[in-house]
């Protein structure tokens, strides 16, 4: 399936949220996600189909000043 993940295309075998996670090695409690401009409550990532051309942000916070 192929998705844009933070405005870079990827092909990847994920079908859900929380395999794309995985897939791409973005751990931590403290993600954000949001697919097509419709944010994904953590709770809901496992059960969050995807689907081809789908548009997914994964933002973390950053440290600094």
């Amino acid at each position: 399936m192929k998705l844009m993940v933070n405005g870079k295309q990827h092909e990847v075998a994920a079908t859900t949220l929380a395999e794309l996670l995985a897939a791409l090695d973005y751990e931590g409690d403290w993600l954000a996600t949001a697919v097509n401009n419709d944010l994904v409550h953590k709770a809901s990532r496992a059960e969050f189909q995807l689907n081809d051309g789908d548009r997914i942000e994964i933002l973390s916070p950053m440290q600094g000043g």
